[in-house]
């Protein structure tokens, strides 16, 4: 089982989002019993929260649903659980390595890491713009998504190979 934690800042846009849109991608590619996902917040501003409406309104929008997250905040243990642990931006990034033990810092990448083809490195957040803003969030999401993937699938091999 390979897992996955997306981060941002209070979890009720651009982590939950990337959640969504990566558990969507990896259902479709039948992987949904070798991937576990989930998203959390640097910070407890939105712990039980859903996310935020215009988020979901736009991922509907793409067949996306997320109506059944809600906001935690990154806890300890997730730095020895998750494989994968993708900072939205840099600040979020910041604040991973200063909560992470030293042991676990090689688990936390920047999301965008895994989309090559974009000149951003971060994935701004929406919370204080307009709709555009989430459109946007999508679309680096949803590109990241399938690096990412494409570099589980990878792992996933390794892994079978070195069993075989």
């Amino acid at each position: 089982m390979i897992k996955v934690l997306f981060v941002c800042l209070g979890n009720i846009c651009r982590s939950p989002s990337a959640e969504a849109v990566f558990r969507k991608l990896v259902e479709e590619q039948g992987l949904d019993e070798t991937i576990k996902i989930d998203s959390a917040g640097t910070h407890a501003y939105h712990i039980g929260s859903p996310p935020d409406s215009r988020a979901q309104e736009a991922a509907r929008r793409r067949g996306i649903d997320m109506s059944s997250q809600v906001g935690r905040r990154v806890d300890d243990g997730d730095f020895y659980t998750f494989d994968y642990i993708l900072a939205m931006d840099k600040s979020n990034e910041y604040h991973l390595r200063e909560m992470a033990p030293a042991e676990e810092i090689h688990r936390i990448r920047r999301f965008l890491e895994f989309a090559p083809g974009r000149r951003e490195q971060e994935v701004p957040d929406p919370y204080y713009g307009g709709h555009t803003g989430f459109e946007n969030v999508l679309d680096l999401i949803e590109d990241a998504s399938e690096g990412l993937l494409a570099d589980i699938k990878v792992r996933i091999s390794r892994v079978i190979t070195k069993g075989q």
